[in-house]
């Protein structure tokens, strides 16, 4: 009786309404339906909670086509400021970005479709930096995390090459978070 009072204050009927009480586990009681409280929740299910994950189901205005090393194409929808890499991440398409797009690495090198790479901003210092180090460099070669997406973009073809040189950790690709 006293496991029975300390577990929360119920009504004479709902104490009444208490079938079992497991010896195990002293505070789990099991309840009949009246004695439950009853609860109502509401979800959103909008785009902006989709945890850094692009809704399904939502238009996009521009595409861009990643081919792999393996020759795999996929064609994926993109918003205006929409990175590379960010988009490769969302859509499960392998660009490792080890740096997580802070412009520390080269893991996210790829090759841009030349009638396209005019369209780009002119890579910073920084970047050409960082593209120094990239395995097979090319003159089209820019950095996944600092290509966004505009509308001068839509339609562009990237190709990730088949190596990236992450001297942090060499052979391992990291999952984005």
């Amino acid at each position: 009786m006293n496991m029975l009072r300390s577990l929360t204050r119920l009504s004479a009927p709902a104490m009444r309404a208490a079938t079992t009480v497991t010896a195990t586990a002293a505070p789990t009681m099991m309840r009949s339906a009246a004695a439950r409280p009853q609860w109502s929740a509401r979800f959103s299910t909008s785009a902006m909670h989709a945890h850094g994950k692009k809704a399904s189901g939502v238009d996009h205005p521009y595409s861009v086509t990643f081919v792999t090393s393996d020759g795999d194409k996929f064609t994926v929808g993109a918003d205006e400021g929409d990175s590379l890499l960010d988009l490769a991440h969302s859509n499960d398409i392998e660009l490792e970005g080890a740096c997580e797009g802070s412009l520390a690495c080269s893991t996210c090198h790829v090759i841009v479709e030349p009638k396209f790479y005019d369209a780009i901003p002119e890579p910073t210092d920084e970047e050409n930096d960082m593209l120094d180090l990239a395995f097979g460099l090319t003159d089209t070669s820019r950095l996944g995390c600092q290509v966004q997406m505009c509308k001068e973009l839509d339609g562009m073809t990237v190709t990730i090459p088949s190596v990236t040189r992450n001297m942090a950790v060499d052979g391992f690709k990291p999952k984005p978070h």
